[in-house]
């Protein structure tokens, strides 16, 4: 088993050869974004996909659609889903543009009846599939409580990390679940906890060019790594805290850290740290702008994406925004 420690100076102080552009999404005249985590590039590697909390924390009696598709220049290209979910939190993008959704319900009043459901999207909107039972939430192979992430596999089996929350008297699940191409249950690993094969607040999701599954274990400040079956083939540290994870063609790792601070991962500050997904080591490091590095609430990116030219793009909650960042010296395209 691969074993890498965190080196908190060095994932701190990696450099940061990027320059951020600040509104580069523009969404249509007296609309503004809200809280944001989901974000994925659609196949062609240009356009990007984006579900936002409909101007607010909650889509909840909201008449706007929360799932938006824009084109490379931050242009909105097409948009659905309004009235079906409550909390978009997690999106995924499968290799044939079909847009999957983790409604994870959240903090905000739900009304009975919605969210801790999955929904496969084509990408001019229709609904292809539902995993989960909508407003019913709960432990069984058929139900999620609050799944935060998914992820398709090369061979069509769906991943889902199941679920968010981390509050002391919380009921949550604290699992990996696996369903094969037609949404049939094949397996669950982990339970609640802080050791090898336990999760607290599983939020991310990644795979890597050997098919590794990278699960973004939050509150627990660390990746676990595992292969398509659940065994677990490691656990790093270095990427901080993640919220959001995405690992590109070229087996770079992106790593949206947007809660560390002294109290939740000491000796870490908030950010997105890059590196390599074969080896652990970070290269690089966009610091969170927040000038107190040990405020205790959320601010940074979320969640992130990275399209075919190399640009990263950063979903807020807290700022209720979403960056793009470039090489500096690099025309943005």
């Amino acid at each position: 088993m691969l074993w890498l420690p965190a080196i908190s100076i060095a994932e701190n102080h990696a450099p940061n050869p990027f320059t951020t552009i600040e509104g580069w999404a523009k969404l249509p005249d007296g609309r503004n974004w809200g809280a944001t985590s989901a974000i994925y590039p659609a196949p062609d590697g240009e356009h990007i996909w984006i579900a936002e909390r409909c101007g607010a924390n909650s889509c909840v009696n909201s008449p706007l659609d929360p799932v938006l598709l824009f084109d490379k220049k931050g242009t909105l290209v097409r948009s659905f889903g309004a009235g079906m979910i409550a909390w978009p939190h997690g999106l995924h993008v499968d290799p044939d543009g079909n847009v999957w959704v983790a409604d994870a319900v959240g903090y905000a009043a739900v009304p009975d009846g919605w969210g801790h459901v999955i929904y496969k999207f084509s990408p001019t909107g229709e609904l292809l599939m539902t995993l989960g039972e909508k407003g019913n939430p709960g432990s069984g192979e058929t139900q999620f409580r609050k799944p935060s992430d998914i992820l398709v596999a090369p061979n069509g089996n769906i991943f889902v990390v199941d679920g968010h929350g981390s509050a002391p008297d919380e009921q949550v699940n604290n699992r990996v679940m696996k369903f094969d191409s037609e949404g049939k249950f094949l397996k669950a690993w982990g339970s609640s906890g802080g050791d090898e094969n336990e999760f607290k607040d599983p939020h991310a999701l990644a795979m890597d060019s050997l098919g590794r599954l990278f699960v973004g274990d939050r509150g627990n400040s660390r990746i676990q790594i595992y292969d398509q079956e659940g065994a677990h083939l490691a656990t790093w540290t270095q990427f901080g805290r993640p919220s959001g994870l995405f690992i590109d063609a070229n087996d770079i790792l992106y790593s949206a850290d947007s809660e560390s601070n002294a109290r939740r991962n000491g000796g870490y500050t908030r950010g997105i740290r890059i590196g390599s997904a074969k080896t652990g080591f970070v290269t690089h490091f966009i610091p969170d702008p927040e000038p107190d590095p040990d405020n205790s609430g959320t601010s940074g990116a979320e969640g992130v994406a990275v399209d075919a030219m190399g640009n990263i793009y950063g979903a807020e909650v807290g700022p209720r925004a979403v960056k793009k960042y470039v090489l500096t010296g690099k025309r943005d395209e």
